[in-house]
C-alpha cells in the first residue's frame, strides 16, 4: 500500500522530523494467518470487553471504522478518523518518546503496522496493530479522552530524556535492527542484548521522561476508569491483550486510586502488572497531568532545568524572562549561592528564536560553535536590563554605538562598544551586540575581544527549559535512518497453510476457494496437525449445519487441547464466543 494514498490533512501539515518516521503500512504483506489472528482476538475483545470496557470503546470501534473481520488500512482508518479530528499513520519501528508524544500532540495516532504472531496472540510486549488499531483508536472517538491524548502529548513532547534514556533507545532500536539483518552473527546479536541489558540496570534518578512515560503507561497503556470496587477498562494495552483485560479484573490486581504519585510507580513491560490505577473520569486525568506539568522544567525552568539539559547532552532549550528562547547542546552553567543562572554555555550549533519562531540572522550557521551569555540584575539599582524604562537606559548607556560599561550583582562585568539591540513585541531588549567586549566572571575570563561579536542575551532568569528546539525548523532534525528489511519469504509448508487459512476466509465471504472444508480439514490434520485456529475457524461455519463433520472437528479440538495445555483456554474461549452468537441468534 502506497504511503500516497494514505491521505489526512493533519498528516500533511506534520512537521518534515515527524514526516520521517512514516512508511507505508504494505498491506499486502499481511498473511491469512494474520487476518484469522485479528479476527480471533476481536471477535473475543467484543465478547468480553462490552461486559468490562468503558462505552467509548465499543462505541468507537463503530466510529473509527474498525472491522472485526479485517486487518484495518490505514487509508480506511484515516478517512474516518478525518471525521473526528485525528488521523493515524504507520512508523518504521521504535521512534523516539519524545517523538511518539509529539505526533499525539499532532493529533495523529501512531500506529505499529506488524501483528503478533500465533504463538503470540493473547500479548506481546512490542507494540503491533491490534494494540494501536483495535486498543487505541476506539476510544479516542471520546472527545475528553482524544482532548487528554493530546495534552499529553503536547507536555510529554517537551520532558527533558537523561543521557540513559537516549542510550537506552538507540541501543534497543540498534538490537532491533540487528535481529532483522539476515547477515547478523549470534555475537553480535549477545553483544548487542548486553548492552540494553546494562543500561536497563543502571541505578540513576528519574528523569522527566521516565516520570511521563510512568504517567503514560498507567493511563494511556493500562488505565481503568470509574472506582476502585468497579473499574472499566480504557488503557489500549489490556484492550488488546485478550488475557489480561480478564485477569485486570480479579481480586489478584490491586487497584489504586489514580494520582500524580502514579509518575513514581515503574513497570515491567513483560509481566502482568500486579496493580492498576483507577481514574473517576478522563477529565481527572487533564488535572493529573497538569499537576505533573507543573513541576517539569518546561513549567519551573532555573537551574534545575538547566541541569537536566546539560545532563541529557543533548539538544534542548531554555527560554529567559523577555521571551528569548537559545536552543542548543548546553554544556555550562554557573550559579550564585542562591542557586540562581548567572551564566550558561551551549556546545555546536546554537540557534535563538522568539515564540518559537527564529530571529533573523541568529540560527545555527551564526552561531555555528556554540553561545553563552550572563543573567541577572545589575549592580547598584537591583534592576534587570529587561526591566529599565527609557531615563534607565540613557543612565546606563545603552544606546546604539555607545562604549558601556556594566556589572551584574552577580560580579560578572561587561564592558564593549554596543553595536545594536533587538527588541520584543513589547519593546523590552531581548539581545544586544557588542564588539570589542570583555566579559568577566572573578578572574576568569567569559568572553574576549579577539573572539569576535558578542550577542547578549538580556533576560534576568530562565523560566522554562525543555527538550528538542524553540523552532523546529532551526535545524536538521531529519536523521532517522530506516529500518531496510527484507520481505519476508515462507517455506512451502507455511504457504500450504496460508492457502488453506485463505480458502476458509474465502468460503465465509461467500468467494471462490481452492478447497473445500472437508478438503481443509483433511489436509490440515496430515500436514498441519498442530494449528488450532483454523479448525476452530471451520467449526464456527460447519457447527449448525453439519452436525456429523462439526463432531468430527471438535474431537480434533479436544485432542488439541490435551497435546497442547497452555492453549486450552483459547480453544475453549473460541468455542464459548461461536456458541454464545448461536444463542443470540436463535433467542
Amino acid at each position: 500500500m502506497s504511503l500516497n494514498i494514505v491521505s489526512n490533512p493533519l498528516i500533511e501539515r506534520l512537521p518534515a522530523h515527524l514526516k520521517q518516521f512514516i512508511k507505508p503500512q504494505n498491506y499486502d504483506e499481511y498473511t491469512p494467518i494474520d487476518q484469522a489472528v485479528w479476527r480471533y482476538v476481536m471477535r473475543k475483545n467484543i465478547a468480553s470487553l462490552s461486559k468490562v470496557a468503558h462505552h467509548s470503546y465499543i462505541n468507537g470501534l463503530k466510529k473509527t471504522g474498525i472491522s472485526i473481520d479485517n486487518i484495518p488500512s490505514m487509508y480506511g482508518m484515516n478517512r474516518i478518523l478525518k471525521e473526528i479530528g485525528w488521523a493515524a499513520v504507520a512508523v518504521d519501528g521504535f521512534i523516539p518518546p519524545n517523538a511518539f508524544m509529539e505526533f499525539q500532540a499532532y493529533n495523529i495516532l501512531v500506529i505499529a503496522s506488524d501483528i503478533r504472531q500465533l504463538e503470540n496472540i493473547e500479548y506481546t510486549p512490542a507494540p503491533d496493530i491490534i494494540h494501536e488499531a483495535a486498543g487505541h483508536a476506539p476510544i479516542i472517538a471520546n472527545p475528553d479522552y482524544a482532548e487528554y491524548l493530546r495534552r499529553f502529548g503536547k507536555i510529554g513532547c517537551k520532558a527533558i530524556s537523561s543521557k540513559k534514556d537516549y542510550d537506552t533507545y538507540e541501543a534497543v532500536r540498534t538490537l532491533s535492527i540487528l535481529k532483522e539483518a539476515h547477515d547478523t552473527t549470534e555475537e553480535e546479536i549477545k553483544e548487542a542484548e548486553q548492552k540494553v541489558l546494562d543500561l536497563q540496570n543502571q541505578k540513576e534518578t528519574p528523569s522527566e521522561m521516565a516520570l511521563i512515560r510512568n504517567l503514560h503507561w498507567w493511563t494511556v497503556e493500562y488505565g481503568l476508569i470509574g472506582t476502585t470496587e468497579s473499574p472499566r477498562i480504557y488503557g489500549a494495552g489490556l484492550l488488546s491483550s485478550i488475557g489480561e483485560s480478564e485477569w485486570c479484573m480479579t481480586d489478584h490486581v490491586k487497584k489504586i486510586p489514580y494520582s500524580p504519585e502514579a509518575a513514581f510507580q515503574d513497570f515491567d513491560i513483560t509481566q502482568p502488572q500486579p496493580q492498576l490505577y483507577v481514574t473517576p473520569d478522563f477529565a481527572y486525568l487533564c488535572q493529573v497531568l497538569e499537576e505533573f506539568a507543573d513541576i517539569m522544567a518546561l513549567r519551573k525552568g532555573g537551574h534545575k532545568g538547566l541541569a537536566k539539559l546539560i545532563e541529557s547532552e543533548n539538544l534542548g532549550t531554555i527560554e529567559l524572562s523577555t521571551g528569548l528562547q537559545i536552543s542548543g547542546v548546553f554544556s555550562k552553567m554557573i550559579k550564585n549561592e542562591d542557586n540562581e543562572v548567572i551564566y550558561f554555555e551551549t556546545k555546536g550549533p546554537t540557534a535563538l528564536s522568539y515564540r518559537e519562531k527564529e530571529l533573523i540572522g541568529h540560527g545555527i550557521e551564526v552561531h555555528p560553535d556554540g553561545f553563552r551569555s550572563p543573567l541577572g540584575k545589575l549592580k547598584g539599582i537591583n534592576l534587570a536590563i529587561e526591566n529599565m524604562s527609557p531615563r534607565d537606559l540613557k543612565a546606563y548607556n545603552f544606546y546604539d554605538g555607545e562604549y558601556i560599561e556594566f556589572e551584574f550583582e552577580s560580579g560578572i562585568t561587561v564592558a564593549g562598544n554596543n553595536i545594536t539591540g533587538m527588541r520584543n513585541i513589547k519593546g523590552n531588549l531581548i539581545l544586544i551586540q557588542f564588539s570589542e567586549c570583555t566579559i568577566k566572571y572573578n578572574d576568569e575570563y567569559l568572553f574576549k575581544p579577539e573572539w569576535g561579536t558578542f550577542d547578549f542575551a538580556v533576560g534576568k532568569e530562565i523560566v522554562s527549559a525543555f527538550s528538542g528546539p524553540a523552532d523546529d525548523n532551526s535545524f536538521d532534525l531529519v536523521t532517522h535512518q530506516s529500518l531496510a528489511t527484507a520481505k519476508r519469504t515462507y517455506s512451502d509448508q507455511e504457504i500450504e497453510l496460508h492457502s488453506l487459512y485463505q480458502s476458509v476466509r474465502n468460503i465465509r465471504e461467500g468467494k471462490n476457494t481452492t478447497f473445500s472444508l472437508e478438503a481443509v480439514f483433511d489436509i490440515l490434520q496430515k500436514e498441519h496437525d498442530n494449528d488450532w485456529l483454523l479448525p476452530l475457524e471451520i467449526y464456527e461455519l460447519v457447527h449448525d449445519r453439519n452436525a456429523q463433520f462439526a463432531e468430527k472437528i471438535f474431537t480434533h479440538l479436544g485432542h488439541l487441547k490435551k497435546q497442547r495445555p497452555n492453549i486450552k483456554h483459547l480453544i475453549e474461549s473460541g468455542l464459548y464466543i461461536i456458541a454464545e452468537k448461536q444463542s443470540q441468534s436463535v433467542s
